[in-house]
């Protein structure tokens, strides 16, 4: 599919370019009339209308009614036809996959979550990931005709302007954007987990007012999606917010990553996995010995779900992961000095238990005139971040190629 088809009968970059700050300002500001869209734009208002009739034209645009206004006539209101364009995002995690479709205004029209689907950085297990996601497509039925783009998660270094992914699926010179579009015949894009997490959370999530923020993923592994002035920052190559591999511990333990001391290798949900284990062995009691009867099958979800019922063990190991960690999110407290710090990811839904010792050790290491300015709080979309935040990357894609 060509790029950006939704213009395809425009010929002018500059018709374009109108068009597009149009459509964005009814995503970002919601339903409008012409002459605040003009105002917004600095454009006159025969110029708006002009546009607008051609949006219409193309389905793209629709009117939803009058405002009531005392005296004169009624100006009507404008927005995004919900259903004139779809966008499919796909989260991918170490034990399953969630996928989604997103509606023109932002709105979930389908998903699934917990597709049965085990990582490994195998070509067997990419033609898994690329058959999951087309049978997902194939069941929008008519709607696929309608899809426009599809956004892939995934961990670690993923370069989005690129397509190069250098942690997963790194088997060929051709980037896997590439080979993902050429598989599932639609403009495909990929971007690092938790970047599309904290967008996400920027657009549908806790996050109000708030332009500068970080969201730390505290999943099986860690890392932070960072907004700047309400934009995602990417960094030079798209590697921003590896926060996980800060050298920070003198221990033996390598980190994923083929390092040694890895702030991860202590605080994510890979350590606290690794010491459940460790201490069960050691013969320390849990409610998880009766359930999993073979700690080779342990998952991160047991982990999680034990901690929730109160038991002894996870809790005390979720709360010393969550104190190290609240050390290292003073750190970048003082140094960003943001607005908002979100946790998110899969050991954030242990809610009070990883979050009371995160904020304990925030306020003992963080600078008080710095850490006054911010507020902590857990996710809103929880598990739904990942895949909201995969479909709005999906959506602005639109606008940036």
């Amino acid at each position: 599919m060509a790029k950006n088809h939704l213009f395809k009968s425009d010929k002018s970059p500059k018709n374009i370019q109108i068009k597009k700050e149009i459509i964005s300002h009814f995503i970002n500001t919601g339903n409008d009339t012409i002459s605040e869209l003009a105002k917004e734009l600095d454009l006159s208002v025969p110029t708006v209308t002009k546009f607008i009739v051609e949006l219409i034209d193309q389905g793209m645009i629709a009117e939803f009614g009058k405002i009531q206004t005392p005296g004169g006539r009624h100006p009507i209101v404008y927005g995004l036809n919900p259903s004139s364009a779809y966008f499919v995002g796909a989260d991918m995690s170490r034990h399953h996959l969630n996928i989604a479709l997103m509606d023109f205004t932002g709105r979930l029209v389908e998903n699934e979550m917990g597709i049965a689907y085990t990582y490994q950085n195998t070509t067997e297990s990419f033609d898994l990931l690329c058959g999951h996601l087309q049978n997902f497509i194939d069941k929008t039925g008519e709607i696929k005709k309608k899809i426009y783009h599809i956004n892939l998660n995934i961990s670690g270094r993923v370069n989005p302007e690129t397509g190069y992914s250098y942690s997963s699926f790194y088997f060929s010179e051709e980037p896997i954007s590439e080979i993902l579009s050429s598989k599932l015949h639609y403009p495909v894009s990929i971007d690092n987990d938790t970047r599309t997490m904290a967008y996400g959370e920027y657009m549908k999530g806790v996050i109000e007012k708030e332009k500068n923020v970080i969201f730390v993923n505290v999943s099986w592994g860690l890392g932070i999606g960072i907004i700047i002035d309400g934009k995602p920052y990417y960094g030079k190559s798209g590697f921003s917010g590896e926060f996980g591999h800060f050298p920070i511990f003198d221990n033996e333990i390598i980190c994923h990553c083929g390092k040694k001391g890895c702030l991860e290798t202590e605080a994510s949900g890979l350590a606290i996995h690794r010491m459940v284990i460790e201490r069960i062995k050691q013969g320390e009691s849990s409610i998880l010995t009766q359930k999993v009867k073979d700690m080779d099958q342990l998952t991160l979800t047991h982990i999680i779900e034990a901690t929730n019922n109160e038991d002894p063990l996870c809790i005390e190991i979720v709360e010393e992961v969550g104190y190290k960690l609240g050390r290292y999110i003073a750190g970048l407290i003082n140094i960003f000095n943001p607005e908002l710090v979100v946790i998110g990811g899969q050991v954030a839904e242990t809610e009070g238990f990883i979050m009371l010792p995160i904020r304990s050790s925030v306020k003992k290491h963080s600078l008080n005139l710095v850490n006054k300015d911010t507020k902590i709080v857990t996710s809103k979309l929880k598990n739904k971040a990942g895949i909201i935040g995969a479909c709005m990357i999906a959506r602005s894609r639109l606008f940036t190629e």
